[in-house]
């Protein structure tokens, strides 16, 4: 069975094409520019050698058939029409409170989604357009959604409700709902494989951070508190986002910088975190060069950074009576040794010894960073989010 995954954004679309006998990926690249001038598709060959092709891509549904026509295409193809491929999977952001596992996307399941965009209004009706798109160029499809909220949907009320009047939650829908869930699920079931253990009797902390980041607890295989919120602005500071602030400070910053929620909104997520810290980038690999360069505001852009995630690992260590184990994945915690290092130190009071040597030389690889004499297991676990996507679109398929 041949697999497409789809993730649509507002202005772009990543694809991989999946064979799920092998598990293999036949083909993966990505769309870039929807909407705007000097849109383009950039595909990765089997080769590794990437080619970018431009098209004006003025919507979804355009670049959908973009997409189909380069996978079936005599140059870059890989399959010879579309009816090879036997469903859709598509990464769903906000699900609410409405799904906790992937489903077939129904009529009735696509209202339902519908609904929750006000909850996320960026990037719910991105993925909208996506399947639309799919259904207005093969209409017997089928699709399935994956929803970035629905591995955390196990939080128990006193994890996700929040210190404000109760009938905002009835009425509203405010509270926390996470975010990454697709990847803190797969990494968590990996770890397990690559130890030999079960998650059910296991809790683990899972560390997605990347220029966007959340971190996880996981206790007996079930979720039970993550750091981002109602949005993905909570928690982590990040790379452009602040992560956790005073309430009390966005009124008094809203006030003397004469901004509205939309000022408000672009300042917090846009041009804070390490960005709006170190004044250099929001890459991390920049950052850390500015820093051994002498750039004072680069380096406490590092601490505050590793500092969050140190103390989140021991909130949620706490939180669960202790841990099993940790997971570091996402583009900064699968290549960055100095974040790891910097975020595990001084957590040798709840058993953490980790290989320095080995994890200076390890990156983007499944490998036990932890000693052999370390209580806790500390692993390293690249996240692959379009697999797990292409497995529920597998599974659910197949029980049709």
């Amino acid at each position: 069975m041949k697999i497409l995954v789809l993730n649509c954004g507002s202005s772009s679309i990543k694809y991989q094409l999946f064979d799920m006998e092998t598990k293999s990926v036949l083909a993966k690249g990505g769309i870039e520019k929807i909407g705007l001038e000097g849109s383009f598709l950039k595909l990765t060959q089997p080769d590794g050698e990437k080619v970018t092709l431009t098209k004006d891509i003025p919507e979804h549904t355009t670049g959908v058939r973009f997409i189909i026509s380069v996978l079936t295409g005599e140059e870059y193809g890989v399959i010879k029409s579309i009816n090879e491929i036997d469903a859709v999977g598509h990464r769903m952001v906000h699900g609410g409170e409405k799904f906790s596992s992937s489903v077939l996307l129904t009529d009735e399941v696509m209202k339902d989604f519908e609904a929750c965009s006000e909850l996320a209004p960026l990037h719910n009706p991105a993925n909208i357009k996506g399947v639309n798109a799919v259904k207005d160029i093969a209409p017997d499809m089928p699709q399935v959604g994956v929803f970035d909220t629905s591995f955390h949907q196990t939080l128990p009320d006193y994890a996700y409700i929040y210190g404000v009047p109760y009938e905002l939650y009835e009425k509203y829908g405010i509270r926390r709902y996470g975010f990454h869930g697709t990847s803190h699920r797969y990494i968590t079931k990996r770890v397990c494989e690559i130890l030999g253990v079960k998650p059910e009797d296991k809790k683990i902390i899972t560390c997605h951070i990347g220029n966007g980041g959340s971190i996880a607890a996981v206790k007996n295989g079930k979720c039970v508190d993550t750091t981002m919120g109602l949005t993905p602005l909570e928690g982590l500071m990040m790379g452009t986002r602040s992560g956790d602030i005073d309430p009390g400070a966005i009124p008094f910053i809203m006030e003397k910088l004469q901004l509205d929620g939309k000022g408000l909104s672009d300042l917090l997520n846009k041009k804070s975190g390490v960005l709006g810290v170190s004044g250099v980038s929001s890459d991390m690999r920049e950052v850390e060069a500015a820093a051994k360069a002498g750039n004072k505001r680069a380096e406490l852009a590092n601490t505050i950074y590793f500092y969050r995630i140190k103390k989140y690992i021991g909130a949620y260590a706490a939180a669960m009576g202790g841990v099993d184990i940790i997971v570091f994945a996402g583009g900064v915690g699968e290549n960055q040794a100095p974040c790891r290092e910097a975020a595990l130190e001084g957590l040798e009071f709840i058993g953490v010894e980790l290989d320095k040597e080995l994890n200076k030389k390890s990156r983007g690889e499944e490998v036990v960073l932890s000693t052999p004499e370390s209580k806790v297991k500390v692993v390293l676990v690249p996240t692959d989010e379009e697999l797990m996507i292409a497995s529920d679109t597998y599974e659910i398929v197949s029980a049709k």
